[in-house]
C-alpha cells in the first residue's frame, strides 16, 4: 500500500475560491467583512501569523485591522481593548493572537470576545454550542482536519474515529465535529491505557499532541486515513506528530506537514470571517 498524500494547499485554494464569491455577494448587499486582530506583546511567531492573516484578507478584499498592546499590559487593559472591538459595528470578526504574555489568563481573554465575532471558536459559548449541536463559530484547525478527511473520501457516518489529544483548541472540538457527523469517537490522551491498541482501531486517526513523529506504523490500522495536525520544529525541519514516511506503507491517505492542515486552517479562518459577516448582514 502506498498512501495518498492529501494536498491541503489544493483544498485551501478551492475553499478560498468559494469564499471569494460569498464576499462579493456580501459587499453587493452593503456588508463589509472586517477582521480585527489583537496582538499583546511582540512574539515573533505571532507576528508571522498575523502577517499571514493580513495577506490572506487583503487578497480576498476583507478589511484588516491590527491592534497592539505592550507585553506589560494588564488583564484589564486587554479586556477593555476587546470590549472596544466588540462594540465597534465596523468590526465583524475578532481574533487574539496566542500565546499571551505571562500573567494573562487565556481563558478569560478568549471568553471576552463577542461569540458572534469569535472566528476561532475559542469563546466557551461557542464550544458549548458546538457540544449541543447548535450553530456556532467553530475552531478553524479541527474544522480543517475534518475537511481534509472528507477530501480523502471519508464518510464519517459509522466510522471509528480516534482523536489523539484532548486540547480545547483542537482535540475536543475535532471529536465533537466527528460526533456530529455520526462517527464513533474515542479521545486518547496522556493517561490512556494501551494507546496503540486504541489508535489501531481507527478508520480515521487525528493526531494533535505536539510530539514529533510520535505516531508510528505499528499504531495505525492498515487502510486508515491519518490527519496530522502537529507541527513541530526539529533540527531536520518541520515535522508532524506522525512518522509520515513509515505510515506511507500502512495508511490509505495522510496529510503532509507542512502543506496539510495548515493551509486549510487559514482557509477556514476566512470562511469564519465570511460567516460572521453574513450573520450581521
Amino acid at each position: 500500500m502506498n498512501a495518498k498524500i492529501v494536498d491541503g494547499k489544493a483544498l485551501a485554494a478551492k475553499l478560498k475560491s468559494s469564499y471569494s464569491a460569498q464576499i462579493e455577494d456580501l459587499k453587493a448587499r452593503g456588508v463589509e467583512p472586517k477582521l480585527a486582530v489583537l496582538m499583546v506583546g511582540d512574539d515573533p511567531a505571532s507576528e508571522v501569523y498575523a502577517g499571514q492573516k493580513k495577506k490572506n484578507c487583503e487578497k480576498l478584499g476583507i478589511a484588516f485591522e491590527m491592534d497592539r498592546l505592550s507585553a506589560s499590559s494588564t488583564e484589564e487593559q486587554v479586556l477593555a481593548a476587546l470590549q472596544t472591538l466588540n462594540d465597534d459595528p465596523t468590526v465583524t470578526a475578532i481574533m487574539v493572537e496566542m500565546p499571551l504574555p505571562k500573567g494573562l489568563d487565556n481563558n478569560k481573554v478568549q471568553a471576552a470576545i463577542c461569540p458572534e465575532k469569535d472566528i476561532d471558536g475559542a469563546n466557551p459559548v461557542n464550544l458549548g454550542l458546538l457540544a449541543s449541536g447548535l450553530p456556532c463559530m467553530r475552531a478553524c484547525t479541527p474544522s480543517a482536519a475534518i475537511a481534509l478527511a472528507e477530501e480523502a473520501g471519508v464518510d464519517f457516518k459509522g466510522k471509528k474515529v480516534v482523536v489523539l489529544g484532548r486540547s480545547v483548541t483542537v482535540g475536543k472540538p475535532a471529536a465533537l465535529i466527528a460526533l456530529e457527523k455520526h462517527a464513533t469517537v474515542t479521545v486518547c490522551h496522556s493517561r490512556t491505557v494501551d494507546l496503540a491498541g486504541e489508535t489501531r482501531q481507527a478508520d480515521v486517526l487525528i493526531a494533535a499532541i505536539g510530539k514529533p513523529k510520535f505516531v508510528t506504523a505499528d499504531m495505525v490500522k492498515p487502510g486508515a486515513v491519518v490527519i496530522d495536525v502537529g507541527i513541530n520544529s526539529t533540527p531536520d525541519g518541520l515535522v508532524g506528530d506522525c512518522d509520515t514516511e513509515a505510515l506511507m506503507s500502512v495508511a490509505s491517505a495522510i496529510t503532509p506537514v507542512p502543506g496539510g492542515v495548515g493551509p486549510v486552517t487559514n482557509a477556514k479562518l476566512i470562511g469564519n470571517i465570511v460567516e460572521a459577516a453574513s450573520r450581521r448582514g
